[in-house]
């Protein structure tokens, strides 16, 4: 994956579409056994591919280079090589934060009693997780937006409208999933404890997914944004998502607390940190702008 990000940057940049399409049969390639990983866990656990935060990684990674190659085979015409960025860039970091999780190796650990039910997990925690994957892909796109309208010349306005309506598509496809998945979520509380909402930290981190990714729409539905603001709301959602799938873990209290503590305070900050500086550069005048961004 990481080799595919770097064919895919020289061949984005210099508009080599020999480059873009070896990156993007080199990303096919390595998605198979991705694939093929997580058909093994489940057989192997015999419970759905999302059961703990290591897993969740893998999950991530894989939906989001499934939705990379998608948005690739989609806009080849308007914005070739953005699909093999995102998919290179993120199926390389969450198998990295992966391999950090496994800790002492063991990855399919036995399951928490109440954890332990086949249909909460096939529906509510494969939702909820593709509602991160949907949310950080919009970021990641806008991320790329903005850094490519800065230090580069080639966000051109057919790419500026190729990368918008690709981070459109996928910020509705997050709100869907992710307002879905949260219902699921309380269904699955109700089952478990008696009450639908008890305002727990994981509960309130995924329904600020749901108000993040409805105020984004609102506001390009409202005229209040266009492409340039909407990639920095965009942006942004990979603070919120990222607060919702690892921040609330760090306070250990709450219900959803048990086998999902993960010391990760740090490295957390410095991608929140990392993420709000970009979002402060897309602020730049666009005059400044490298590419000339208009809007």
């Amino acid at each position: 994956y990481l080799l595919v990000f770097v064919l895919s940057c020289f061949g984005w940049l210099f508009r080599k579409s020999g480059l873009l399409t070896a990156s993007l049969i080199l990303m096919i390639m390595a998605f198979i056994p991705h694939t093929f990983a997580i058909i093994a866990r489940v057989f192997l656990s015999g419970y759905p591919p999302v059961t703990n935060l290591y897993s969740s990684a893998i999950f991530i990674g894989w939906a989001s280079v499934l939705a990379s190659i998608v948005l690739e085979l989609g806009f080849r015409k308007k914005a070739a090589g953005i699909g093999n960025l995102v998919g290179g860039i993120s199926g390389f970091a969450t198998l990295l934060i992966a391999h950090f999780l496994a800790g002492d190796g063991d990855t399919m650990e036995q399951m928490r009693a109440v954890l332990d039910t086949r249909f909460w997990l096939a529906t509510h925690v494969i939702t909820i997780t593709l509602g991160y994957m949907a949310t950080f892909v919009a970021g990641t796109i806008g991320v790329f937006y903005i850094l490519s309208g800065l230090f580069t010349r080639r966000l051109d306005r057919d790419t500026e409208e190729g990368m918008f309506r690709m981070m459109y598509g996928t910020i509705c496809f997050a709100l869907l999933l992710s307002f879905v998945g949260t219902v699921l979520g309380g269904l699955w509380a109700d089952d478990s404890w008696g009450r639908f909402w008890g305002w727990d930290p994981k509960e309130n981190g995924a329904l600020l997914i749901v108000i993040w990714n409805a105020i984004i729409l609102h506001a390009k539905w409202g005229r209040m944004v266009q492409q340039r603001g909407f990639a920095i709301m965009a942006v942004f959602g990979n603070v919120v998502t990222a607060w919702s799938w690892f921040g609330v873990n760090q306070l250990s209290v709450g219900l959803h607390s048990y086998g999902f503590t993960d010391s990760a305070s740090f490295t957390l900050l410095v991608f929140a940190v990392s993420q709000i500086l970009i979002c402060f550069a897309g602020f730049t005048p666009p005059h400044r702008w490298k590419s000339g961004a208009t809007q």
